[in-house]
């Protein structure tokens, strides 16, 4: 069952460095952990690594394993398999003798080194900071002599920073592994544990200026060494060989074809039981339930399960967890992790507010700074409930729901209240629009933002109803919505433009702006669960966005027609953030998009099958950008180049959702 899951990306007989160099591909280890690079293995990032530790699950992350250099020797000729760019060149260039990429259930590289045959095949230990690398070696007969050296390079460093000669990096050699430590004087007692199933010998020199261009695209430091501790060899014989390699952060005591053989059929399995659970029989939406797992981790502080909002680089986030949860985990029918994710965030929830960001290392404190989290909490949990029909998960939540209303209503410490009309107010940057570069807000929307607005309604209707399911008093709930319901549309219709005002923002001597920037925010007023206006004007929604916003790969957040629009996300931190919300288009917003668009027309056969036009539309990106995931941004104007992360866990969760609801009509009490 699991080769329709198998998908060959690459299969060619001549160069092709662009394509090799550019795309990516990640694996994981449900911990926050990761392995990543590009399908040459040259890094071009700093985050690029083939073990990419968690240390405090799922944050505290550190590129401890850089890179495997792999040399065949053979006839007194060295093939090197490698792949680096240092200033000015690319060195080596073994991306040459690559000629398949399988991408699953697990990648695997195939080479041609003049005649020899080598499989490299690559996992991750589910649950622990440990990857695996298999090489399946077939030499000719009429070879003699050959020989594969493996020069592992170290990093040893936080994954948002880059190394450089360091003499506190150290190892304690043996022979057929290295333990690689940093100096315990430094307070440090990380461990990276190198074996394998041949010999090794130690050196302990550096290698220097790896060069990563997408960093110095981005506007960051882009050079750094490696430690290389030594190599490891075995001598090849004509015929079948097989050379293996583990890297962890725990002490290993064997390696072995039967032990690496077990770790391998332990992940295929895990795979396939994901494939088989989520129901999902059409190729496109199961390779979503794969990617979905992607960004599915423990957090070893609460012992429960959240979701990284994206790699390499983002963290586990409450907004982005909440509008993720349906599509990563109930289209998915993985109900209890839904509901650990759910209890995760509903135990850290404080003054009606769920945690946008936890502690890592670089901080000590919760961050709370965001007005839609909590009300995307109480979306989440509706849908939960329309799933699993689980009462009793939802019963222990019902105080967090009550708290997030109540606080809500009376004021929150952090700049959120209930206006005298019933509508949300928030200060600045607490919506998903949040750049901020210094003081300056990109897109300034302190007052009352129509999305907001949508899901406090959407909230207090839900609330209402989880109220009276489990007996407690509702009356309130459905007073304060109908108030908000007739407010709403007074408020934010704009007739000139026959949809919504984004903001209702006010100067500093209180008076009414209307900020009638065409934005996607609007569709939320169409596509949640709940919502307050008329057919007609749902209609009207859907046609703007449609006709200004709509892309291949999502929505626009500003429509090229406004002064403010910013075609390319391209340029140092301070232009890209200025793209960021206006143009930059997310493909996470074709999920709400895909159900207004098919509720509006009633879910017609016909909406349902543009419906999956526009989903099916991004088919060809799984093999574009990140292999097999969907990435966070691509540029407003076309031919839409993919930015940011290469695998966003909303951009992936919403288009599963829309396809398995909105296509499928696969909805509830699957």
């Amino acid at each position: 069952m699991m080769e329709k899951y198998k998908r060959t990306i690459f299969s060619f007989d001549r160069n092709n460095s662009d394509e090799l160099c550019q795309k990516e591909w990640l694996i994981t280890n449900g911990l926050g952990g990761y392995a990543s690079s590009t399908l040459s293995f040259m890094n071009t990032r700093k985050y690029h690594g083939l073990l990419v530790a968690s240390m405090e699950p799922p944050v505290d992350r550190m590129v401890l394993l850089s890179a495997l250099d792999e040399e065949i020797y053979s006839n007194d000729i060295i093939y090197e398999l490698a792949c680096h760019r240092y200033p000015g060149v690319v060195h080596p260039s073994g991306f040459r003798y690559i000629k398949e990429f399988t991408e699953g259930p697990l990648p695997s590289w195939k080479y041609n080194i003049d005649g020899i045959q080598v499989i490299k095949t690559l996992f991750m230990e589910h649950g622990a900071n440990s990857v695996f690398v298999r090489y399946d070696i077939h030499v000719p007969p009429a070879k003699r002599n050959c020989t594969m050296r493996i020069h592992p390079l170290a990093s040893m460093r936080d994954f948002h920073k880059l190394a450089r000669r360091n003499a506190g990096i150290l190892q304690e050699p043996s022979n057929n592994g290295t333990i690689i430590y940093l100096d315990p004087s430094e307070g440090s007692e990380i461990e990276l544990h190198l074996l394998s199933n041949s010999s090794y010998t130690s050196s302990s020199d550096w290698y220097y200026n790896f060069e990563y261009p997408l960093e110095m695209e981005r506007g960051y430091d882009f050079h750094e060494d490696c430690f290389h501790p030594g190599y490891f060899e075995m001598k090849l014989s004509p015929g079948k060989n097989e050379m293996l390699m583990v890297a962890s952060t725990e002490k290993i005591t064997e390696i072995s074809s039967a032990s690496m053989q077990k770790a391998y059929d332990a992940e295929k399995e895990r795979i396939y039981m994901i494939c088989q659970g989520s129901g999902l029989t059409e190729a496109f939406p199961s390779k979503l339930a794969l990617a979905a797992d992607t960004f599915v981790v423990m957090r070893h502080s609460t012992g429960k399960h959240s979701v990284i909002a994206g790699y390499p680089w983002f963290a586990d986030w409450g907004r982005d967890t909440m509008i993720s949860l349906p599509g990563l985990t109930l289209v998915t029918g993985r109900y209890e992790i839904a509901a650990s994710i759910l209890s995760t965030f509903a135990e850290n929830c404080k003054d009606g507010l769920i945690p946008n960001r936890f502690p890592d290392h670089s901080t000590d404190s919760y961050a709370y700074n965001t007005v839609d989290a909590s009300l995307w909490f109480i979306n989440a949990l509706w849908k939960y409930l329309e799933y699993t029909n689980d009462i009793c998960t939802v019963e222990k939540m019902w105080n967090t729901v009550n708290d997030i209303i109540h606080n809500y209503s009376k004021g929150t410490s952090f700049g959120i209240k209930m206006d005298t009309d019933n509508l949300l107010c928030h200060d600045g940057q607490l919506t998903w629009m949040d750049a901020k570069v210094g003081d300056t807000e990109i897109t300034p929307r302190k007052g009352k933002a129509c999305e907001i607005n949508a899901l406090w309604y959407n909230a207090l209707i839900i609330a209402s109803k989880l109220a009276a399911k489990l007996g407690a008093d509702h009356s309130g709930f459905e007073e304060k919505a109908e108030q908000v319901r007739r407010k709403f549309e007074q408020v934010f219709w704009n007739e000139e433009q026959d949809c919504l005002f984004d903001c209702i923002g006010y100067d500093a001597h209180g008076k009414e702006h209307r900020d009638a920037s065409l934005r996607p925010n609007q569709i939320f007023a169409v596509s949640l669960p709940h919502c307050m206006l008329g057919p007609a004007k749902e209609k009207s929604i859907v046609r703007k966005v449609q006709q200004h916003l709509l892309t291949s790969r999502g929505l626009r957040t500003l429509a090229p027609c406004e002064n403010a629009y910013i075609g390319k996300y391209e340029g140092d931190t301070l232009q890209r953030d200025r793209a960021y919300h206006n143009g930059t288009v997310w493909p996470w917003l074709m999920g709400p998009f895909v159900s207004a668009y098919c509720k509006t027309k009633g879910h017609s056969l016909r909406s349902r099958m543009y419906a999956k036009e526009l989903l099916d539309g991004f088919i060809p990106h799984l093999a574009e950008a990140g292999i097999g995931n969907i990435s966070e941004i691509f540029d407003g104007n076309e031919p839409h180049l993919a930015r940011g992360c290469v695998a966003q866990a909303w951009s992936v969760a919403e288009v599963l959702r829309a396809y398995s609801e909105d296509v499928l009509l696969q909805k509830i009490n699957k």
